[in-house]
């Protein structure tokens, strides 16, 4: 039998109008090499929708970032906290990073959509 695959759909809360948001898929975990199905879209409104689509049954997590400054990546202080607005699936705060099972979903035929909210660690600068 081949294998079930469903479509994701995500929506993005929180971001200022005209910003690149990025939104990733993630299997396993939540590094960047356990999220490599993304995409960047520009926030309307303050909202993102992303599709997923043709993904294979299975756990995983939604991670987002609001990329202010442009340029692709999540920055952080020397302390490693995340300077940007970013989110998780699951409804995990932000007052530490989530492990992935707080972040998981299980995805079925057809599939799911979910919500994830952009929040920043630390006060804008």
């Amino acid at each position: 039998m081949p294998a079930a695959a469903a479509t994701v759909e995500v929506v993005v809360d929180g971001a200022d109008p005209g910003t690149s948001v990025s939104v990733a898929l993630c299997q396993g975990g939540l590094s960047e090499e356990a999220c490599s199905l993304g995409q960047e879209l520009t926030a309307r409104g303050g909202t993102v929708n992303v599709v997923f689509r043709d993904v294979p049954a299975g756990r995983y997590a939604v991670a987002a970032f609001e990329d202010v400054n442009g340029n692709r990546k999540l920055d952080r202080t020397g302390l490693g906290l995340p300077i940007e607005p970013y989110g998780f699936s699951g409804g995990v705060g932000l007052k530490a990073r989530p492990t992935f099972a707080q972040a998981a979903f299980d995805l079925r035929e057809p599939g799911t959509a979910l919500r994830v909210g952009l929040a920043r660690a630390l006060p804008r600068r």
